[in-house]
């Protein structure tokens, strides 16, 4: 396999063109540093309301995660309803999951309203259980989407033959109105929405300072009213919550086109995108162009301190894929890449507001394309300061001083990783909140 992102490659022959890197100094009354998901959500919400808004981005508008993510449009991210369910109580996960809901709504109305090719595909989400686990956590999600109300089916291991073209599964849990998208390319769409509203766009922009209402950059700085950071793995000199977050090493593969025959065989009635029920899981579906989009890693390359860019571990995975997927197993993946996700200690974002500097807001850890979406969007809601706004319990759920099980005197003994490993897995699979977090709104919130 040849390491390449494919998202990159697919930009090739389209109208979408690079925006220049910012050259001076520029007053404005809103910058926005990091241009993916969160940062494009907080810039068209702000922009609706007619403040001079600015981006600034060190790539390209959805270069990092956004633009290397497999682009599943759900709720899920790293946790099941029924854990966000045991760990917050009823409320607390309707809360959760229907602003999740709400950054998948909003992503698929922004492409579909203005006619953006970034390859949406509708498909009905499948969480298969594998393993010894797998038949309790398969039961688990489907008890916990009936008590909330939710759409659900439910599937045996003895009914999965009907659906799909697999074995070796105990189960499975499917909901319907999820998407995949290709995220880089909508990234770039609604870049191009954003220049036509008159926002002010700078690629391949570092921001490299930070100092009272100025942030400064390689070749000039930006001067704002209001200041939102929405950018992966910023650096001490840019936020003190540097502990407070971490990253994931992911792999994706991208495989040779199907033929029809090879399709039916994975997805005998309709496709779906799928993942298994492991700690560290493995994440499929089909682009628009019928390749198998696949993903996964492996416990110690998902939190090494140092990336590892051997395709090793995406082979690991693909191997697996293969002796569940026999139809298809003779097909050939032809590139794959790696990235890092950034996550907090309990896999929900952390939404905030500075409180020494007000005027400073941070968007970290958003793991998935609609939360990142939702967070960004809450955020710029709170720049605009409307006392309208009737969500201020998000940032109670987001707040940094929410419990964890690795406090973060010790995590500074531990170290991020192990304490990172500790606090997911006790989240995912421990963690009892119902609702209570103890972190209250930040002042003027």
């Amino acid at each position: 396999m040849r390491m390449q992102d494919w998202w990159y490659t697919t930009l090739m022959g389209t109208p979408l063109k690079l925006e220049p890197p910012l050259r001076g100094d520029v007053r404005t009354n809103v910058l926005i540093v990091g241009a993916g998901a969160a940062g494009l959500a907080a810039a068209m919400r702000l922009a609706d309301q007619g403040l001079d808004v600015t981006i600034i981005d060190r790539n390209i508008c959805g270069g990092s995660s956004t633009g290397k993510s497999a682009g599943f449009l759900t709720p899920d991210s790293e946790l099941e309803l029924s854990q966000i369910l045991r760990r917050y109580g009823p409320q607390g996960a309707r809360d959760l999951w229907e602003c999740a809901q709400w950054g998948v709504d909003r992503m698929v109305s922004l492409i579909r309203d203005n006619g953006i090719d970034a390859d949406l595909q509708k498909q009905d989400c499948l969480f298969l259980g594998e393993g010894r686990g797998g038949p309790k956590e398969v039961a688990d999600e489907i008890a916990a989407r009936r008590s909330m109300r939710y759409e659900v089916q439910g599937y045996t291991a003895d009914q999965l033959p009907s659906i799909i073209g697999a074995t070796g599964f105990t189960g499975a849990v499917r909901y319907p109105n999820t998407f995949g998208v290709n995220g880089l390319r909508y990234a770039q769409a609604v870049k191009g929405l954003l220049v036509n509203k008159g926002v002010h766009v700078y690629e391949s922009t570092e921001a490299i300072g930070l100092k009272d209402h100025t942030v400064r950059t390689h070749l000039g700085s930006v001067t704002a009213d209001n200041i939102v950071f929405c950018a992966d793995k910023l650096q001490r000199n840019l936020t003190d919550y540097f502990w407070t977050y971490y990253y994931a090493q992911t792999f994706l593969a991208i495989s040779e086109p199907l033929q029809d025959r090879e399709i039916h065989a994975m997805f005998p009635q309709e496709r779906f995108q799928c993942w298994d029920s492991h700690f560290i899981y493995a994440y499929w579906r089909l682009t628009g162009d019928k390749r198998i989009l696949l993903g996964g890693g492996s416990l110690w390359t998902t939190y090494a301190k140092h990336d590892t860019w051997s395709e090793r571990i995406i082979d690991r995975v693909i191997r697996r894929f293969r002796e569940h997927w026999p139809s298809v197993a003779h097909v050939h993946f032809r590139q794959f890449w790696m990235g890092r996700i950034d996550m907090t200690r309990d896999l929900m974002p952390t939404v905030l507001r500075e409180e020494k500097a007000p005027w400073i807001h941070y968007v970290l850890g958003c793991v998935g394309l609609p939360w990142a979406t939702f967070c960004g969007d809450f955020a710029a809601r709170y720049v605009l300061n409307d006392a309208a706004q009737d969500d201020r319990r998000f940032y109670r759920y987001f707040g940094e001083n929410r419990k964890f099980l690795i406090p973060l005197w010790a995590e500074e003994v531990l170290g991020k990783r192990i304490s990172f490993v500790l606090n997911q897995f006790y989240a995912k699979y421990r963690q009892v909140d119902q609702g209570k977090p103890s972190a209250p709104p930040p002042a003027g919130a």
